[in-house]
């Protein structure tokens, strides 16, 4: 794993032969933290990454200002990893990780994020609950952004706070907006 921008950036991590999880490809990070300086402040943002996996997404937060960051692995191997390169980094302030289950936190989660990421496996069974169980418990404030990173075979444009997809090779991004309050 390895962190492509900010004050980390060329911070290179080795999980292990034996790592179970598939971490977001450089190209598609880079493209996707290319899209995200346009829209915010890393500095002021509160953000939450829901099946950390490597926690790569958090550590690409953090190396580009992000002070509040929760990570949510449930894989104790992964959740360990990620223990570890928090403490190389010096972020235990900055990083908060948290082994457990997503759609336990999600539903008992009282705080509101700023920007939610989930690399959930593609697999998954309850994969395309993930928009829904984000969004209908009011996990995002009212201008958050949530990014849901999928396959190809993935669509999520019928959803009503669809905003868009891209997509980096094999990588899809799906964003969604919270609907406005009227």
């Amino acid at each position: 794993m390895r962190i492509v921008g900010g004050i980390h950036r060329g911070r290179q991590f080795s999980p292990g032969k034996s790592f179970k999880a598939r971490p977001t490809t450089d190209m598609a990070k880079e493209s996707l933290f290319n899209i995200l300086t346009n829209q915010i402040d890393f500095e002021e943002v509160k953000v939450l990454d829901l099946f950390a996996g490597t926690g790569s997404i958090s550590f690409e937060f953090l190396s580009r200002g992000c002070t509040d960051i929760t990570a949510i692995e449930l894989n104790f191997q992964h959740h360990q990893f990620i223990r570890s390169v928090i403490q190389k980094l010096d972020a235990a302030q900055e990083i908060r990780a948290i082994k457990g289950n997503v759609f336990k936190f999600c539903e008992q989660c009282v705080d509101q994020f700023d920007v939610i990421f989930a690399d959930p496996p593609y697999d998954h069974p309850q994969f395309n609950e993930i928009p829904s169980l984000v969004l209908q418990n009011k996990l995002l404030k009212e201008d958050g952004l949530f990014i849901l990173e999928h396959g190809k075979q993935s669509n999520f444009s019928d959803q009503e706070q669809f905003v868009e997809t891209r997509h980096y090779g094999s990588v899809y991004f799906s964003f969604f907006r919270p609907k406005p309050v009227v």
